[in-house]
């Protein structure tokens, strides 16, 4: 019990130490770990009146600063903007007939390698990003964000072989933020994956390569080459990544028309995926004529850099921004998949650091035990450091400490360029299949305190960022298990952002995409003829022949 209320004090004075400095990312781990070490102790907090005024200290104390930093921003949760597409959804359809005419005298000089029209759909969108301050403001900074991943995201859409202008889909996913997530539909990353299906994308308690962006562009890429390969048309196939390659089919067998427009006129589409591709056109056509439009102040973000080692051992990112010299939010931004603050144990992990530092990471995670990287810490000694300082900086003992240093208790550490800090892992919480509705009062502490889980499970269970949680909610308990079905569609289908099941190499691209995940044949479903522009006919009986107006 002792040592217990001794690193859950350890932990919250790391946290306040952080907040008081600004470090609000590396506040809220340390806080979070406070608490999840009372509650995955084993121990019956309320039965122990000592144990539960120090639950109600550190809590009471991370609610306050919590509501502290709300007022001066967003809080713990570093906050993710709208994306374009999200601030476009209620746009009112008006044609200008004069954005109308500019974008078909630029669409000769648009150097684009998807095929590109303009008509009033179209227009209705460039005229709500170039003449709205919302529209263009949030497409501003889009663009911005799309610096710091454009080269990767470029390089990998080559080596997949699908069109570069493909890049402009994150526009109306996420923004190019890597660790957008929809809190409805639980779609997540930078191309927005559904956490359901399958696209060789890892997901388990550790990590979540939805937001990995170089490997979640490569199975975005994948995924759009084998809806292509169904669908022949990079309109309906951007169309059946919002919806499904297999609603896309059945609304094309339908009408008979394999032509996005025909099918947009003839409300054979939901609404949303009507303004995707009207959206992504315009966004293409602005970002390559963006002074025309009114974006001539765009100033790409800096590309993101990084050394990436490889590593076979679990080690907390807390400890590697020792190592390094990096800030905590750097560090996690350059790990968006990690979940927890540590990688996974027993399975290979590509760790991304700022670059150069990768010879420095090697040289001094050696002085740390394997075992040991996912809690230990490393602190550089300064010259009024002593042991005694410094165990009582990290609050362990000083004979915990010279003993993890091959130190006397009383030896001097002057000389000595670093410490390792012994600190004790934190134990895996348990968890229960179960749903719970949130009562008045409720906070995502006192819940987790409950059913012996912990703060980082319920978040990532239930896409929830801090403690509140509205009354009347429900929760899950556990790792939620997914039906196959998506959010969408009467088929509940809804492409990559549901379930939709591909190969990551396309293996099984010749075949339908049914409901569930299955890769079906679908009676009189033919592959349709390439290109976007005008209507397209199936190759099947039933096709209608589409006239000239």
């Amino acid at each position: 019990m002792r040592l217990l209320i001794q690193q859950v004090e350890q932990a919250y004075a790391f946290g306040e130490a952080a907040y008081r400095k600004g470090d609000l990312a590396e506040a809220k781990v340390e806080f979070d770990r406070a608490v999840d070490m009372m509650l995955s102790s084993g121990i019956d907090i309320k039965a122990n009146t000592q144990l539960q005024d120090e639950f109600d200290r550190v809590v009471d104390g991370v609610n306050a600063m919590e509501m502290e930093a709300l007022k001066q921003g967003d809080g713990f949760v570093p906050k993710v903007e709208p994306s374009p597409a999200e601030v476009a959804s209620d746009v009112t359809f008006e044609v200008d007939p004069n954005i109308v005419a500019k974008a078909k005298t630029q669409l000769a000089t648009t150097k684009s390698d998807l095929p590109l029209v303009v008509n009033d759909y179209v227009a209705t969108y460039i005229n709500f990003f170039a003449n709205t301050q919302k529209g263009h403001n949030t497409l501003l900074h889009s663009f911005q964000r799309a610096g710091r991943y454009k080269a990767m995201i470029q390089r990998v859409m080559a080596e997949e072989g699908v069109p570069q202008d493909l890049i402009y889909l994150a526009v109306a996913e996420s923004g190019f933020q890597p660790r957008a997530l929809n809190g409805h539909s639980g779609a997540g990353g930078m191309w927005q994956f559904m956490p359901h299906g399958n696209y060789g994308l890892a997901r388990n308690a550790y990590v979540d390569e939805r937001f990995d962006p170089e490997k979640s562009t490569r199975a975005y890429a994948r995924y759009m080459k084998f809806i292509y390969d169904q669908l022949g048309d990079w309109y309906l196939s951007m169309a059946g990544y919002d919806w499904g390659a297999g609603n896309i089919q059945r609304a094309v067998q339908k009408t008979g028309y394999a032509d996005f427009w025909e099918l947009y006129k003839r409300n054979n589409l939901p609404q949303e995926t009507k303004n995707y591709v009207p959206e992504i056109l315009a966004a293409i056509i602005i970002a390559n004529h963006p002074t025309q439009y009114g974006f001539d102040d765009v100033t790409l973000d800096p590309p993101v850099l990084t050394d990436t080692v490889t590593i076979n051992y679990s080690v907390d990112l807390r400890l590697v921004s020792d190592i390094v010299g990096a800030p905590m939010d750097e560090l996690m931004a350059l790990n968006p998949s990690v979940l927890r603050m540590t990688t996974p144990p027993d399975a290979a992990f590509d760790l991304h650091l700022p670059a150069g530092t990768a010879t420095l990471f090697a040289q001094r995670i050696d002085a740390i035990p394997a075992p040991k990287r996912n809690a230990w810490r490393y602190h550089r000694v300064a010259a009024e450091d002593t042991l005694a300082s410094v165990a009582h900086e990290y609050r362990v003992s000083e004979a915990e400490l010279a003993e993890a240093n091959h130190l006397r208790e009383n030896e001097t550490i002057q000389g000595v360029e670093a410490l390792v800090i012994p600190l004790a892992p934190v134990a895996a919480p348990s968890a229960h299949m179960l749903l719970y509705t949130v009562h008045r009062g409720d906070t995502l502490v006192t819940i987790a305190d409950r059913f012996g889980v912990s703060l980082n499970q319920l978040r990532r269970w239930n896409n929830i960022a801090g403690v509140r949680v509205e009354p009347g909610r429900r929760l899950h308990l556990s790792e939620p298990t997914h039906a196959p079905r998506g959010h969408r569609g009467a088929q509940g289908e809804s492409g990559a952002k549901a379930h939709e099941t591909a190969s990551a190499k396309g293996s099984a691209a010749s075949r339908n995409v049914a409901p569930g995940g299955r890769r079906d044949p679908a009676p009189g479903a033919g592959k349709t003829a390439a290109g976007a522009g005008g209507a397209r006919k199936t190759r099947t009986p039933s096709a209608k022949r589409h006239r000239a107006q």
